[in-house]
């Protein structure tokens, strides 16, 4: 069956600006965001390091990573594989070898709506994986896919070339067209949640957290 590629590449904004989002927490990007987006029911399986990239997305039958293969011969630098799996927990999607050619190719990290399987490579590395589960059950790879069309990973709609952030609270995505506009709030937040925290240990705290 086919795999049909809406684009090769997907579009960057400045590194630089992607870059900041590095020291920025998810929960706090989450606030500025209406606290709306953001995948559910995805965890971190990397040994550390965060995960701040460009979506380069694909769509997949549950089970079946032919599509992904075929992304692996299109991502570049800073990209972001983000894979809708439907959630399927039933067959891993990327294993080791999956991994290090994302890693060899300079991919920023996987997002994976799915299972993924040789756990243990992952949690030796910081190349970033958030999935749904491990199984050691491998994949079909027959098709049909997609790639970089907007997808649905845990209830968050992530569109090609979305700037994706992942720590340990969990991973989101947002427009790069907001993410100047997006940087200042976020920026702004963690000094105001630095001073409170300084407030505290000085002891002069009157509660202001409760009314943000």
């Amino acid at each position: 069956m086919s795999v049909t590629t809406a684009m090769e590449s997907v579009p960057k904004p400045a590194p630089e600006l992607i870059e900041a989002f590095r020291s920025a927490p998810t929960c706090i990007i989450s606030d500025n965001l209406a606290r709306l987006p953001g995948a559910v029911g995805l965890r971190q399986f990397h040994r550390s390091g965060r995960l701040v990239g460009t979506a380069f997305t694909v769509r997949t039958r549950p089970g079946d990573n032919l599509a992904i293969h075929k992304a692996l011969e299109l991502v570049g630098p800073g990209d972001v594989i983000v894979v809708d799996g439907g959630g399927d927990e039933s067959r891993a999607l990327v294993g080791e070898i999956m991994k290090n050619i994302a890693e060899h190719r300079g991919a920023a990290g996987y997002v994976i709506d799915g299972a993924i399987r040789d756990v243990a490579a992952f949690a030796a590395s910081d190349f970033p994986c958030f999935a749904r589960a491990v199984i050691h059950r491998g994949p079909y790879k027959s098709g049909p896919g997609e790639i970089n069309v907007p997808v649905s990973i845990g209830g968050s709609v992530i569109s090609p070339g979305d700037i994706v952030v992942g720590d340990e609270d969990g991973v989101l995505s947002f427009p790069a067209a907001i993410a100047e506009t997006l940087l200042g709030a976020v920026r702004a937040q963690l000094a105001r949640e630095e001073e409170t925290l300084l407030a505290i240990r000085e002891g002069r705290y009157q509660g202001s957290y409760a009314k943000s």
